[in-house]
Formats: C-alpha cells, sequence, structure tokens
C-alpha cells in the first residue's frame, strides 16, 4: 500500500464524516456471523487504526453491545455500519473500508473466520485465510 496522508468518509446520509491521518496498521476480511448480520452482508472488509489517527468531523457514532468487549458503531440516522472497537484495546478502532469515499484506497491483506464463509461465495485472492480469528 502506498503511503496515504489522508482519508475521508462516513456514513451513506452523510450525518457522520471522519479523517483519518495516515494508513491503516492492518486490514481484512471477516465473515463470522456476527459481522454478517450487523452488516447484512457475505463479510466485512475492515482497517484498523491507532485511536489518535482518527478525527470526527460531523456527527457521533451510536455502538451497539455486541457481545461483552465488542461495541459496533453505526449512524442513527441511516443504519450505516462504520465502527468495531475491542473494549480490551482502547488505543484501536476499526472502521469499514467501504464508509471510505474512496475504498479502492485501502485492500485487506487476509480473511479471519473463514469456517463461517458462506458455502455460495467464491473468492479468488492471495490473501492468507484463518478459520477463526488470526492469532499474532
Amino acid at each position: 500500500m502506498q503511503p496515504i496522508e489522508f482519508l475521508e468518509g462516513g456514513c451513506l446520509c452523510g450525518a457522520i464524516r471522519y479523517r483519518i491521518e495516515g494508513n491503516p496498521f492492518d486490514a481484512d476480511y471477516c465473515h463470522c456471523r456476527m459481522c454478517q448480520k450487523s452488516i447484512g452482508a457475505a463479510f466485512g472488509a475492515w482497517m484498523d487504526f491507532n485511536v489518535s489517527q482518527v478525527t470526527w468531523l460531523k456527527g457521533n457514532v451510536t455502538e451497539f453491545a455486541s457481545s461483552d468487549f465488542v461495541r459496533r458503531g453505526f449512524c442513527a440516522q441511516c443504519g450505516c455500519s462504520l465502527t468495531y472497537r475491542h473494549t480490551e484495546y482502547p488505543d484501536y478502532l476499526t472502521l469499514t473500508i467501504a464508509s471510505f469515499d474512496d475504498p479502492n484506497l485501502v485492500q485487506p491483506n487476509y480473511h479471519i473466520y473463514t469456517e463461517q464463509q458462506l458455502s455460495w461465495l467464491k473468492i479468488e485472492d492471495n490473501c492468507q485465510r484463518y478459520p477463526q480469528a488470526r492469532t499474532k
């Protein structure tokens, strides 16, 4: 990925806007059932940043506690999925790649929870695949 100075994005209706300074430190496709249900898609495409890289320009994300430690953020007006936040990692924020104004600037590096990937979904890329979460 080439160095990025700033990235901007937001929700479908425009009530929430954000700006990111610099590149994400990671990006992935998630095939878990929670992502499928919360986003309403076959998988989620996510990118990870340090909280200090993110500036909220307009509006506020509404969060839903989807598990003991996970908060999923969305726009209360249009329902657009925007964030994933794990409370045990307060310095990190995960954003949906598709919420960027130009989502082509970030490409996921790997797939997680492929055990739950929909059987009819065929993805032919060279990304590493993990049956569950990726462990470092």
